[in-house]
């Protein structure tokens, strides 16, 4: 193997260490392979559900990456998901006119008849501008007020959720008409064989995601300032980084990811706008930037290593409901997971000290 630039060979590499990352997926998926009875959970339907399930955590794992590269974190995730989740159903909800909405009648209709092809663009730009908005807020909050991420982020947790609530008005919201963003993780190999997209749109869009942010992470001056913010902002600042714009951009990008993963979940909800839903997935989102080699001391993460870690999560959680885990003993594990992978970080940084 030739050596890097740097003089080190592979096994001193990032290389390697995803490589580590990844054999651990494969000892994951191994383990529920051989546990879970009749060949259940390597079945083409099953691969399929963990690539449609990780898409969700994943996408709004590519934000967080950001987040925790420029030594933040960010736990209104699960919230902003909902929010663009229920923005979603609210528009696609709205009426036109006033009396009971009927298709095709004299009363009023409903805007997504009018308007099938327009309704449900300005239901996916709903959603995703009102979880960037949200992150934009998150980022304004902790630059203008230079207060810890972990306090404002726990309190926008609260407030995003709320307003998710408040514009559904505290129950699920029924669309009247099913679009296509309601297909967006429709299974494509094993419920449509002859599909040409052989994956869920969704998960399409994820693999696109981590393409577009990886490429700006390794090759543009932004992607230098994000590592540089985490890495030692205070050196950052002498060196001419704009680290209040870099964090402003970073939250917002947040905010975004998770509104195109309340795509992903409004579909894989079956085309509801539940306001609770996304409980708990700051837990989940959180883990597999964690597993996938960031630090929470800032300056390190991939994207590769993030998805390696949404799929490590959802093996995980899906292995242990078909293995008749109990809910609580699911989150015990992926808790731990979280703490051993934090305690490996700083062994790691304590060697290389």
């Amino acid at each position: 193997m030739k050596p890097t630039a740097s003089g080190r060979g592979f096994w001193h590499s990032g290389w390697s260490d995803l490589a580590g990352r990844f054999v651990a997926l494969l000892a994951v998926f191994a383990f529920f392979a051989i546990m879970v009875d009749d060949g259940r959970f390597y079945s083409p339907r099953n691969l399929e559900n963990l690539l449609r399930q990780s898409a969700v955590y994943g996408t709004a794992g590519l934000g967080m990456t950001l987040v925790i590269i420029t030594g933040g974190i960010d736990l209104s995730v699960g919230a902003m998901i909902a929010l663009s989740v229920v923005a979603v159903s609210w528009v696609l909800n709205l009426g036109v006119g006033t009396g009971a909405a009927t298709v095709g009648g004299d009363a009023a209709t409903y805007f997504v008849y009018q308007h099938p092809v327009l309704a449900p663009l300005l239901a996916c730009a709903a959603g995703v501008l009102a979880a960037a908005l949200a992150g934009l807020a998150n980022g304004a909050l902790i630059v203008w007020l230079r207060v810890t991420p972990f306090i404002v982020t726990l309190g926008t947790m609260g407030i995003v959720r709320g307003l998710a609530k408040g514009l559904a008005d505290e129950r699920d919201i029924y669309p009247p008409e099913p679009t296509w963003i309601g297909a967006l993780m429709d299974p494509a190999l094993t419920s449509r064989p002859r599909s040409w997209a052989l994956l869920p749109v969704g998960v399409w869009l994820l693999l696109a995601g981590v393409l577009v942010v990886g490429l700006v992470l390794r090759y543009t001056r932004f992607g230098r300032h994000t590592y540089a913010v985490g890495s030692n902002e205070e050196t950052a600042r002498l060196c001419g980084v704009r680290v209040g714009r870099t964090k402003l951009v970073v939250y917002m990008l947040s905010g975004l990811f998770c509104g195109v993963a309340g795509l992903m979940q409004f579909s894989y909800l079956g085309g509801i706008g539940q306001p609770v839903t996304g409980a708990m997935y700051e837990l989940f989102v959180i883990a597999a930037v964690i597993i996938g080699g960031a630090s929470f001391r800032g300056g390190e993460g991939s994207v590769l290593g993030t998805l390696i870690g949404a799929l490590i999560i959802t093996v995980l959680y899906a292995g242990g409901q078909q293995m008749g885990w109990p809910k609580w003993v699911q989150e015990i594990v992926i808790g731990g997971i979280i703490v051993i992978a934090v305690a490996l970080d700083r062994l790691r940084h304590r060697r290389s000290a």
